[in-house]
């Protein structure tokens, strides 16, 4: 039988721990990762290792890089089209919009993030962008507040899927000395920041009423010539990951559905285009014996059983939909808080990304707005100023995730120690701009604000996938992007409560912040150096 080779491929650095993450964490010994999948999983990532950082994983880099742009520059769509939009169509609770955003982003996030544990992640890749632009393209022709809010849930639903599709496909293709660049993905997420500003500035900050008094649809186009530019980029985004670029199925989600024959042609292929070879045969992983770690007995005997499950007669479309569906079960579910140390994870991530949820779009969705109004009492609240200085803030914000992906590898402080810093530290910086007097001092804390908060998000995205094995990944990804939609919904039905003119929501956004930060410090695994399952 074809074995693979033990030793590092030139692409893995010699200081750096590619250790299974099964074998370092305090989860080696939880039942929700069998020995036999934890076998498989080792397998797989070895070949993976083996084959390197090559031109797939970098092609591959390239447009999962969409995807994490969307998530962010889509919500600041939003916050940047609340001040024209409310212009227009004086509303009284520009704040409305956002709430319909967040619906569409906990739909989409639910949505998306089951279903790719249950038909995989390669349909949901390019559906997500097209659903996007799609309806940003439609919405720029509303007629109605009503009809935008419509729009704006319904381009958020393909947004809300991004992550959590687009995090498990890169993870689950990367090697192991270089999952430190789902850290650095996260670049891709403060530059849409930017290019959300840098668009807006020309296009709303010169074409937008001065007030809400005699608005009229001619004198207001900036917002819709900025929506059809963004819709787009999003369009442009969706053709050059249909027309340039060929996405596998994860081979780890294929050998979880036991296809190990896909599992394997999938490495080979990769291999291929790397320009490099494998020994990976579906015998590895199918292999009884190979499969007894240190302090286990042999594996079950259905492993061959499940090599053997390919159907000899055709299957009814009922029975593919029972078998794909079962995991959606709640025993599927259960996996998750299957042990003490796996509970404890899944619930303080929840809690975590649930925090960040209502923090971050209870402050960042409303800046524009907040910027103006506050700057009006300041004395220069003009139109102009206003974008221009979200446009120095969304700037800013571009290194912090280049110096999160440096110091998640730092050995003192990894993922969680990186995470709680940019979580404590976002939030302090948040109550200090309570404090502001003037424009300048403003847009220097919301300025260090958007430094700390994309160094959060940097990690933050990288760190969850790393701790949710293959099989349950899309699901652990839902979980916890549904709580963080779930926060966002509240966040804009606190700022209608308390008034987004007052101070009351920056105080709650920078506490949820710092607890999120406090809360990381209990998380009971760190996934520095550790190759996931």
């Amino acid at each position: 039988m074809p074995t693979l080779s033990s030793k590092p491929s030139e692409s893995q650095p010699l200081n750096s721990s590619t250790t299974p993450l099964s074998e370092q964490s305090s989860f080696r010994d939880d039942d929700t990762a069998s020995s036999a999948y934890r076998y498989k999983a080792d397998r797989l990532n070895r070949a993976i290792q083996d084959i390197g950082m090559g031109r797939y994983q970098w092609q591959l880099f390239g447009v999962i890089g969409f995807g994490w742009a969307s998530d962010n520059l889509w919500p600041i769509v939003t916050s940047l089209l609340l001040v024209p939009v409310s212009y227009e169509f004086h509303v009284s609770q520009p704040p409305l919009l956002s709430l319909a955003q967040n619906i569409g982003l906990l739909a989409g996030s639910l949505f998306w993030g089951f279903t790719c544990d249950v038909f995989g992640r390669r349909w949901a890749f390019n559906m997500t962008i097209a659903i996007t632009a799609v309806f940003g393209l439609i919405a720029a022709g509303s007629p109605t507040f009503a009809a935008i809010g419509v729009f704006t849930a319904l381009w958020s639903f393909g947004v809300g899927g991004n992550l959590p599709v687009d995090s498990a496909i890169f993870l689950e293709f990367l090697p192991g000395s270089h999952q430190y660049l789902l850290t650095v993905l996260s670049l891709n997420w403060a530059l849409a920041q930017l290019l959300a500003n840098l668009v807006a500035w020309p296009l709303i900050g010169n074409m937008t009423c001065a007030s809400a008094t005699h608005c009229t649809k001619a004198a207001n186009m900036g917002w819709r010539y900025f929506l059809l530019t963004m819709g787009g980029i999003a369009l442009v985004m969706c053709i050059a990951r249909c027309v340039f670029f060929t996405l596998y199925e994860s081979p780890k989600y294929l050998m979880g559905k036991g296809l190990y024959e896909e599992s394997v042609t999938v490495i080979h292929e990769v291999a291929r285009r790397n320009g490099k070879t494998t020994d990976l045969s579906i015998d590895d992983l199918t292999d009884e014996d190979g499969g007894r770690g240190e302090g286990e007995g042999p594996l079950s005997a259905t492993l061959q059983q499940e090599a053997q499950q390919a159907p000899r007669h055709p299957r009814r479309l009922k029975d593919h939909l029972r078998e794909r569906l079962a995991v959606l079960s709640l025993p599927a579910l259960k996996a998750l808080f299957a042990s003490g140390p796996r509970a404890r994870t899944t619930i303080l991530m929840i809690l975590i990304w649930a925090l960040i949820g209502l923090g971050f779009p209870l402050y960042n969705a409303f800046l524009p707005y907040l910027q103006q109004t506050r700057g009006i009492q300041f004395g220069d609240g003009s139109t102009y100023i206003t974008y221009r200085n979200s446009l120095i803030i969304s700037a800013v914000g571009v290194p912090g995730s280049l110096v999160g992906g440096v110091m998640v590898e730092i050995p003192r402080l990894g993922r969680k120690g990186t995470l709680a810093l940019g979580a404590t530290l976002t939030g302090a910086f948040l109550l200090a701009s309570t404090t502001a007097r003037s424009s300048a001092a403003l847009l220097g804390w919301n300025c260090a604000y958007s430094f700390t908060s994309s160094l959060l998000y940097a990690v933050l995205y990288a760190y969850t996938p790393e701790i949710f094995e293959t099989q349950y990944r899309g699901t652990g990804n839902a979980l916890v992007g549904g709580a963080n939609r779930i926060g966002g919904i509240l966040a804009p039905v606190i700022a209608i409560v308390a008034g987004i003119q007052t101070s009351v929501p920056v105080y709650i956004s920078g506490g949820m912040f710092v607890l999120a930060g406090v809360l990381v410090l209990w998380v009971p695994v760190e996934t520095r150096g550790k190759t996931s399952l």
